[in-house]
């Protein structure tokens, strides 16, 4: 059986996409919640299951096979599970999705520095900086072009909930959290993706938690 080691629901956000892939492929896993920056961290994180990635999370163990990094994981799980789970037929959109994708693995910086994930909290909105301001103009033009192309009559970025959603689920959670403005057209999607069966699951998870960070607990600019 898959074993997928994940940190603090509340607040790991790489984590959440890698929970979500699982999920996805349909495949049975063990669920493995380690807290963040506790006390016993830097040991824990020394353990044989994180060694292969130096102690980040997530990390997927298939037997002797082990992957990490959420995107790694969204491959490996296509392949295992069928691609159709994760990614378009059609070859444009699929193309568009591992585009948009791989952008959002490698990409913005200021909206993550700034505007950590606390799924748990709900925020005064405050005027965002001017970096974050940009980062948001491109996840719109993001979401807008590939709604406009693919959405067709689904609810999400490319008909059916797959891998380009999965990586933007926690920047939906940064939205939400911190009240920040995004386009109209925008918050019907934010809404079927925060709705999905799988994200309640894990919100529900994240309150359920104990554990508190409080670096993690602060809004932006306090």
């Amino acid at each position: 059986m898959l074993k997928l080691f994940i940190g603090n629901k509340a607040y790991s956000s790489w984590s959440l996409r890698g929970w979500l892939a699982v999920r996805q492929s349909g495949l049975p896993f063990e669920e493995n919640v380690v807290p963040l920056y506790d006390q016993d961290w830097d040991q824990r994180r020394e353990g044989d299951e994180f060694a292969p990635s130096s102690g980040k999370v997530p990390i997927l163990w298939d037997d002797d096979a082990v992957v990490w990094d959420s995107l790694a994981i969204i491959e490996y799980l296509a392949e295992k599970a069928g691609r159709e789970r994760f990614w378009p037929e059609d070859a444009a959109a699929r193309a568009m999705a591992r585009s948009m994708a791989a952008e959002m693995h490698s990409s913005f910086a200021a909206l993550r520095r700034e505007h950590s994930m606390n799924i748990r909290q709900i925020y005064e909105a405050r005027e965002p900086s001017d970096a974050v301001k940009q980062d948001i103009v491109r996840i719109m033009q993001l979401w807008a072009e590939a709604r406009a192309r693919f959405g067709g009559e689904g609810d999400f970025l490319f008909g059916d909930f797959g891998a380009a959603d999965i990586m933007f689920a926690p920047v939906i959670t940064r939205f939400i959290t911190y009240q920040l403005p995004v386009a109209r057209f925008a918050e019907p999607y934010m809404r079927a993706v925060i709705t999905h069966p799988f994200m309640q699951d894990w919100i529900a998870g994240a309150q359920e938690e104990d554990w508190v960070i409080e670096k993690f607990e602060r809004p932006q600019g306090v």
